[in-house]
């Protein structure tokens, strides 16, 4: 099938130049500790013996030691391709292989070896699908519940383009948390993701409410992109009115030099104050810091929201 839709960098209008000087190198409190030890050797086997991919790895995050110490993981569905173009990341831009219907099997297989008790998948975007590759979260969520009933699930999804029939079929199969990053403030979006729309975003995750109103809600931004801290205050109440429940933001990092430039740091003492506004809000849980991500400590989030009967359980999960 011929993708859609698909852009070139080189293609993209850049906006008019920020007047925040760009920041020549990272802050003090941009640190990140080199990748090393036996949890991380053994999360590193076994995605090469299994055939599989991280975002981790892919989106090169800042946090791979710290998360693979740990003897945890976000895993990449669909193929290492993504039919979008999104100029903050670093997954590379395509035409993707045909989809492999055994993934499933190799993550749920996975999960049981690393005997997780909470796991996040998450996926490329598949345009070239009408489903968007919807089937294959349904498929992954019911294999990890047979092979490790008890592991809490959470899915970070793509837009579908909106499709609420697509993310029905995601809903269908009962992930506890449901995550769809918003990314980036409304202004921003467009350039900052070319082949999206904030109100997909929207729609996906007031849909996912609708369908099941038990599962959590979660989504991120990244900030230093150019946007205001005030358009950040904007954003986050938007996602609060759509009924989100677990928000993420985090220091946007240069992959490389074709990607968006860094526009500012946000210091620590701005991410605590976003975090404050944010409980506020009323968001159940904010996790704010430079090198937060969208899957970042999401274990503990469970387990603590777990512990406050926030979170809805399926099938034994704990």
């Amino acid at each position: 099938m011929v993708v859609t839709d698909l852009i070139s960098v080189n293609d993209i209008q850049i906006p008019e130049q920020s007047p925040n000087p760009r920041p020549k190198r990272r802050p003090e409190w941009i640190k990140v500790r080199a990748p090393s030890g036996e949890n991380y050797e053994l999360v590193r086997g076994l995605m090469r013996s299994k055939q599989l991919h991280t975002v981790c790895e892919e989106a090169m995050c800042p946090n791979l030691g710290e998360c693979w110490g740990r003897g945890t993981a976000t895993f990449l569905m669909m193929g290492d391709t993504c039919t979008r173009s999104c100029r903050f990341c670093d997954i590379k831009t395509g035409r993707p292989s045909p989809l492999d219907w055994q993934e499933p099997n190799r993550i749920a297989q996975s999960v049981k070896a690393m005997n997780l008790r909470h796991v996040v998948i998450t996926s490329v975007n598949r345009d070239e699908r009408k489903d968007g590759g919807a089937p294959i979260f349904a498929m992954v969520i019911r294999r990890i519940r047979q092979l490790q009933p008890g592991c809490s699930i959470e899915v970070l999804i793509p837009d579908f383009k909106g499709s609420r029939e697509a993310l029905k079929t995601v809903m269908d199969a009962q992930p506890e948390i449901l995550n769809h990053n918003v990314e980036t403030v409304r202004r921003m979006f467009r350039t900052v993701q070319p082949q999206d729309h904030y109100e997909w975003a929207e729609a996906t995750l007031r849909n996912a409410k609708e369908l099941d109103p038990l599962v959590l809600t979660k989504s991120g931004i990244m900030v230093g992109l150019g946007e205001t801290f005030d358009e950040v205050v904007e954003t986050m109440r938007d996602l609060a009115s759509w009924g989100v429940d677990i928000l993420t933001l985090g220091q946007y990092l240069q992959p490389s030099r074709k990607h968006m430039p860094i526009d500012r740091y946000y210091t620590p003492d701005e991410f605590a104050e976003l975090k404050r506004l944010g409980l506020e809000m009323g968001f159940k849980w904010v996790e704010s810091g430079p090198l937060v991500r969208s899957s970042y400590r999401a274990d503990e989030q469970v387990r603590e929201l777990s512990q406050l009967n926030t979170i809805h359980l399926r099938d034994g999960a704990q």
